[in-house]
């Protein structure tokens, strides 16, 4: 979506505009809350996936539109369905985990989230790999609709799968009342307050962060789009090593020195971009594929273990609710975020300049803002609440003690 919408001449601002619609449209699950009770989790889900399906089918038309329509036409079309397809997900999706934490006990999240999310990045590097073989080194606008139709396509092939999932009772305190919903109460709720807060640290430096790489990686470093495809479907191979990687820990351990030990990567990921950004070092073909397969991991750990914290610490009384403030706290951010960092690329394009030894210019002080909003997020981890966690000394004396290294240390000479 976002290369098809480059084709047409969109800004870093409207990129923005693109990756934060999803997110941002999250924000209607607040007056939808209140009838997920009275229809039922499942068919709520089911009602909105289904909808949503309607307006990928014409995406998939508005690449066909070429014949009769120009690039800015094409653009405004894309972008009104992207809306509407957004808009009804984010109305729907507020039923989704209410569903699985009724669902999946308590000392089996962890376990299930680690294979959810291994089983998302195995179709995200297969779609990928389709993408790269069909977009190919040109990239035409029937390529774009062959893909767009074929998403179109999975997409009512997975309701299927959709319909066979159970539906859970919904618990007295979840049903509706006419009772004023305190959300005061909700917010000031301490364990779940830093959450909320950590999350939203999250969203705005991870929010766009993908969608300018794919720029920097199309405009800097002129990669065709055929190889963009190929480069972030190793993104999907790093969170598919999350199942190596957490395995049963995330149950075990808990999710804050996850989250930490994440944050801390992520400083790491994004220092790497700022000094290929900068020009200290040319952007190699190793050096970009290592950035992505770190990225797809770091994600899916930061991914897994707020899902599953969220899942602890929401109490049963006022669930829904709960859970509805979270996805749009984080989502909110989410979506200013790609739109703010898009606009200020746009703001920095003349910049150049050089300073401690590189480059300063739109990607690399991109690039820098965002770590020193890890920096700040890395913090906030640190203030979380969760009662069986353990310190992150515990959690990499674990990947040491469990990983082929701890057969190296045993040659490691002592004294």
């Amino acid at each position: 979506m976002i290369l098809y919408a480059k084709s047409l001449g969109a800004s870093a601002t409207v990129l923005g505009i693109i990756a934060g619609m999803t997110p941002l449209l999250v924000i209607f699950q607040i007056p939808a809350a209140k009838h997920v009770g009275r229809i039922g989790c499942k068919r709520f889900v089911f009602a909105g996936w289904g909808a949503r399906t309607l307006f990928v089918v014409g995406m998939a038309l508005v690449p066909l539109a070429g014949g009769f329509l120009n690039p800015a036409s094409r653009l405004a079309l894309l972008l009104a369905n992207l809306f509407a397809f957004n808009l009804i997900r984010g109305i729907s999706t507020c039923g989704w985990l209410p569903w699985i934490s009724a669902l999946i006990p308590a000392s089996m999240r962890g376990r299930y989230l680690v294979r959810d999310v291994a089983c998302q990045n195995l179709g995200g590097v297969a779609v990928f790999l389709l993408a790269a073989f069909v977009l190919g080194e040109q990239s035409e606008a029937w390529r774009f609709a062959v893909l767009f139709g074929f998403s179109a396509v999975m997409a009512w092939v997975s309701l299927g799968s959709l319909r066979r999932v159970p539906e859970v009772e919904t618990p007295a305190e979840g049903r509706p009342s006419a009772v004023p919903v305190p959300w005061g109460e909700i917010i000031a709720y301490p364990p779940f307050q830093k959450l909320v807060w950590m999350a939203a640290g999250w969203s705005v430096a991870y929010g766009g962060l993908t969608t300018f790489v794919v720029a920097f990686l199309k405009t800097e470093c002129g990669m065709s789009e055929y190889k963009i495809m190929l480069v972030t479907s190793v993104s999907f191979l790093g969170g598919m090593t999350s199942l190596v990687f957490l395995g049963s820990r995330l149950d075990r351990l808990g999710s804050k020195p996850v989250l930490i030990f994440s944050m801390a990567s992520w400083l790491l990921i994004v220092g790497g971009w700022i000094v290929i950004a900068g020009r200290v070092v040319a952007p190699l073909i190793w050096a970009v594929l290592g950035l992505q397969f770190l990225m797809g991991l770091a994600s899916s750990l930061v991914a897994m273990a707020t899902t599953r914290l969220a899942l602890e610490v929401v109490p049963p009384m006022g669930r829904d609710h709960f859970f509805t403030f979270y996805s749009v706290a984080a989502n909110l951010t989410l979506g200013v975020a790609p739109v703010f960092w898009g606009a200020g690329i746009d703001a920095l394009q003349n910049v150049h300049g050089k300073w401690l030894g590189m480059e300063w210019n739109r990607f690399s002080i991109f690039f820098t803002a965002v770590c020193l909003v890890f920096l700040l997020t890395l913090f906030l981890c640190r203030r979380l609440e969760e009662a069986r966690a353990v310190r992150m000394e515990e959690l990499l004396r674990d990947i040491v003690q469990q990983s082929p290294l701890r057969y190296w240390f045993r040659f490691w000479p002592r004294g």
